[in-house]
């Protein structure tokens, strides 16, 4: 279930508004019953409506037993009994639309810029223009700076420093927690799909998790889940100017230098250092201890403790051989012979 802080609930909805509102239809004699939230394959239970594109999903399904599913035809007879297949052609579309009308992002409505529904504990500091939104929570000793926006539901931590122009939504924010200004931490992360008149976006009920200690360099974004949380562990350090996708998780103690993007639901070990500009491609885990240098591209598991640089991103090593062998093999052909 999405965090009530963050999501409001419209359901539930009956499988007949879903097929009118997806286009999905049921096969055979299906038991009408009510819905009242989405949810991934592994996270279903009554009441759920998940979605799946292939037989990888199925052994998930069955251990979570949502009450629905989006299915593509060939899955349909697949489900197991109590789950009802909702056929339709792109069932992440289909889920899209279900999500968007089933949770919707709770809003700062009112005309003061503190909401009087927000609770400050004593020595909390606001800078000039700073609006919190109701539901929010602000730890003692926090110092908010100019034209900050804190969004609904949003808990901060005691003693953390928040810069200005920085916009903080749908996260749960540590002690001592610094984010320099400009950064935007929660925003939806990058998902979409085929919808029936073109693109749609795909709605993003996760949230985002700075542990203990986390400083967040200036005008870095870090985007919230898409379903599961995107997380940040303690004492992790983020320079200016850093990307970090939805569903990353990122462990304790780690520095990531400025430009460095982070692709979706990467998982990064303890202790782990990435260079200027480093990117990491998605769903990929990067072990305890490694390193990424300086604008490395990295399209693969790195393992623990290991050094990695170049495009694509290779043992550093052997990243050095081969620059050292394409130099001179230049530096001969510019002599007129053989490499």
């Amino acid at each position: 279930m999405p965090d009530p802080r963050f999501f409001e609930s419209t359901g539930p909805l009956s499988l007949e508004a879903i097929r009118e509102l997806t286009g999905a239809r049921t096969p055979g004699d299906v038991r009408e019953t009510g819905i009242d939230r989405v949810a991934i394959a592994s996270r279903g239970g009554p009441g759920a409506v998940a979605f799946v594109t292939g037989r990888g999903f199925l052994d998930d399904l069955r251990s979570a037993l949502p009450s629905a599913c989006f299915v593509p035809e060939a899955l349909a007879g697949e489900l197991v009994e109590g789950c009802a297949p909702l056929v339709h052609r792109n069932p992440q579309a289909a889920y899209a639309l279900v999500a968007e009308a089933l949770h919707r992002p709770r809003r700062h409505l009112g005309t003061d810029p503190v909401s009087p529904e927000a609770r400050l504990e004593p020595g909390v500091s606001l800078g000039p223009g700073v609006v919190v939104g109701p539901g929010a929570h602000v730890g003692s000793g926090t110092i908010i700076g100019p034209n900050t926006v804190i969004g609904p539901g949003v808990a901060i931590g005691r003693n953390c420093r928040i810069g200005s122009n920085v916009s903080i939504s749908f996260a749960l924010v540590g002690d001592r927690v610094k984010i320099l200004s400009g950064a935007v931490i929660g925003e939806p992360g990058f998902g979409a799909t085929v919808g029936a008149s073109g693109i749609i976006d795909i709605p993003q009920l996760g949230r985002v998790i700075l542990q203990d200690g986390v400083t967040v360099g200036a005008c870095t974004t870090i985007d919230r889940g898409a379903y599961d949380d995107t997380v940040i562990g303690e004492n992790t350090k983020i320079d200016n100017l850093a990307q970090i996708a939805h569903n990353v998780r990122i462990g304790r103690n780690c520095v990531l230098a400025g430009q460095t993007g982070v692709s979706g639901s990467v998982t990064i070990g303890d202790g782990c250092q990435f260079g200027g500009q480093a990117g990491i491609a998605d769903h990929l885990t990067i072990g305890d201890g490694a390193r990424i240098g300086a604008s490395g591209g990295v399209l693969k598991d790195v393992p623990p403790g290991e050094t990695w640089s170049g495009f694509p991103a290779q043992p550093l090593q052997r990243w050095l051989r081969e620059v050292a062998w394409l130099s001179r093999a230049a530096g001969t052909r510019r002599r007129g012979g053989e490499p």
